[in-house]
Parts: C-alpha cells; structure tokens; sequence
C-alpha cells in the first residue's frame, strides 16, 4: 500500500500526461510531459513514502536497486526503478499504457514491419535510445500478429509492460525476476515451450544474444531490443559484446538469420506532442555481405541509399517529416548529424549521396 501522498502524485501524473515520473525522498517531484522535465509544486515525498513504494514494489528493506512494476488502486500500470541515492531512497516510474496503438497510429513503417512479423523464424531488432518507444513498438506489432495469425508467442519482460488478450494468438508473458532469473535463462527456457514467436525485452550480454541468435537458427522469430543509436551500430554493438575470436562466426550467423533492423527516435512536433523518427533496412544479399566482413561504415551508407521500400535513413525520415509540417527545421537541425547537408536538402539540393540512390 502506497502513502496518501504517493498515491496523489501518480494521480496528477496520469491528469497531467506525464510519461515518467522521479522522486527523491526530501526532494522536489518532477515529472516528464512530452519529453519536457517538469518541477511538480507538492508536498516533499519523505523516507516513508519511498519506504511504502518499495514495499508495495516488493522490494525488501535492504536492497540497493530493484526494477518493478506498480499497479494503482484505479488500475494505472507503472515500470518502477528503485535506486538510492547518498544513501536514501529513490525512484523512476514510467507509466504503461493499458491501449495498445495500431502500427499505423505511430507513425511507423507499418508495410515492412508486417513483412517482417509474417516470417516462420529469423530475427527482427528495434533499437534506440531509453524512451524512445521500442516496447510500444514491438507490442503493436504483436497485437497485429495477435489480430492475424495463429502462433504461440512468449514474452520476456523487465517488467512485462502490456498486456495481452489472446485473439488468434496464444500469449505467454513471463516477467524477470518473478517468473524467470534473468533474460538469458528465460529465452532459454522459452525454447522447451513451444513458441512459435519469442519477444526478448532486451538483449543485455553475450549470453542473452547468442541464445536469441540460436533460437533464430532453430526455427523461431525472435524480436529483440537493444539500446542502440543507429541501424549500423546495433551489429557492431551485438559484435562487441563476444570475445575477439568470437566476433567473425557470430557476425556470420547473425547476418543469415537477421530480417531487419528499426531505429527509432522521439523528436518535440510543431503541434506540442512528439513524432516517431525511424531508420531502418530489411536484410538482404548486399547487407549481408557487409554485416559478415563487420563493413559498418558501408552498411550505414546503404542505409543512406536504399529503396525507402526497404531502406531509410534518419536523414531521409527527418527530411520527410519537415516537409510535412510536423517537425521544425530548427528542431531538425539539432537532430541531424550534418545540418549544412540537411539544409541543402531541404531546399532540394541535391548531395552525391541522394544523386546516387535516385
């Protein structure tokens, strides 16, 4: 049971559309509202109302970090980090949302990812930066695979973030550290489960990552998450996290059984909310060829250039959304990696780069 207090400030939180929510015990509330901080004017939150936080997130009293979930008495689901800070208590809560939204209402490449979600086994990453929507993402391309096909899927969740309702889909949704040790030994056990679909929250280490890569080779789809800030880094990231001896067989075995990476981005609109940036490119002969002799600089570039039906970059996506009036350039601009070459192809200069892939 959360204190009085508690319970008001999560209340304000839903009222005022705050994604996050961080407390310190003696310390201001602040909210994040459309990727904004905001300072809340309420009363301090004090060792005790962390205290009953913790309890009701099922922590015990001595440990140092937890990663939860908390649900209100009105049913309001929160993904809670439990942390101290020069040894008092401290908390980060994100709220989940209870709706799943249609791919199309994201703003996604709804077409490629329908592609990708139709394939019997393989391996499908969305990445990007803490915030930046992949669990949203990746629970609407499974509530379309619930709405279409007839498969076993089974998640593994730090926490589990949405909840499942079994139309043609059968879901089984197991949460760390409740029902399972850790990522890796629950992708593992998912093996002897029958799934047809497997749903890794996060690929964390070597172990976590040979294991989704294998249950690729074995016959499954696997969609993973790791925190990546671009198409061509996740391969060089997944690559770093093995040995040196290691890295040439898994860059092998990662390109054959690879379909595509998504990249994504929050960026502020001109309307007050925020727009999904993406980049990404369906795995094909070319990439192939690049990911297996570890050529990341090339693969960016064939990002860059590719047939937006199958590859697009954050530059093109950007480019698209200014143009249409949902970004503003001076937004673009602090977003882009090169804003002399975004200017000129804003005002339809054409770069070599741009030449090439028309």
């Amino acid at each position: 049971m959360i204190s009085p207090l508690m319970d008001q400030i999560l209340q304000a939180a839903v009222t005022n559309g705050a994604s996050d929510i961080i407390l310190r015990s003696g310390h201001p509330v602040v909210f994040r509202i459309q990727g904004e901080l905001t300072t809340v004017e309420s009363e301090l939150p004090g060792e005790p109302d962390l205290e009953a936080l913790w309890k009701a997130s099922g922590a015990e009293g001595n440990e140092w970090d937890r990663d939860a979930s908390l649900t209100t008495g009105e049913g309001v689901r929160f993904r809670v980090n439990l942390l101290r800070q020069l040894g008092l208590r401290g908390a980060v809560l994100r709220r989940i949302q209870d709706q799943i939204p249609a791919m199309e209402s994201l703003g996604l490449p709804c077409e490629i990812l329908r592609e990708w979600a139709g394939r019997p086994s393989g391996i499908v990453i969305v990445c990007g930066a803490t915030g930046s929507g992949k669990s949203t993402t990746l629970a609407s391309v499974l509530d379309w695979i619930n709405g279409n096909q007839a498969r076993h899927i089974v998640t593994i969740e730090d926490p589990v973030e949405f909840l499942f309702t079994g139309k043609k889909a059968f879901f089984t949704q197991r949460e760390v550290g409740v029902d399972t040790p850790s990522f890796a030994e629950g992708l593992r056990r998912s093996l002897r489960q029958n799934p047809d679909i497997i749903l890794l929250g996060e690929i964390r280490d070597a172990l976590s990552a040979l294991t989704a890569i294998q249950a690729a080779e074995t016959g499954h789809l696997v969609f993973a998450t790791v925190h990546s800030s671009g198409c061509a880094d996740v391969v060089a990231r997944l690559e770093l996290l093995f040995p040196p001896g290691e890295r040439e067989a898994v860059r092998k075995t990662l390109a054959e059984q690879l379909h595509g990476v998504l990249c994504q981005r929050l960026l502020p609109t001109v309307s007050g909310g925020r727009a999904l940036l993406c980049e990404y490119f369906s795995n094909g002969g070319s990439s192939r060829r690049l990911i297996v002799e570890g050529r990341m600089n090339e693969l960016q570039d064939f990002v860059s250039r590719g047939d937006p039906r199958n590859a697009r970059s954050f530059a093109d996506s950007l480019l698209q959304l200014v143009r249409k009036g949902i970004v503003s350039e001076a937004v673009a601009l602090e977003n882009t990696d090169n804003p002399q070459e975004f200017t000129r192809a804003l005002r339809g200069i054409s770069s070599a780069s741009q030449a090439t892939r028309r």
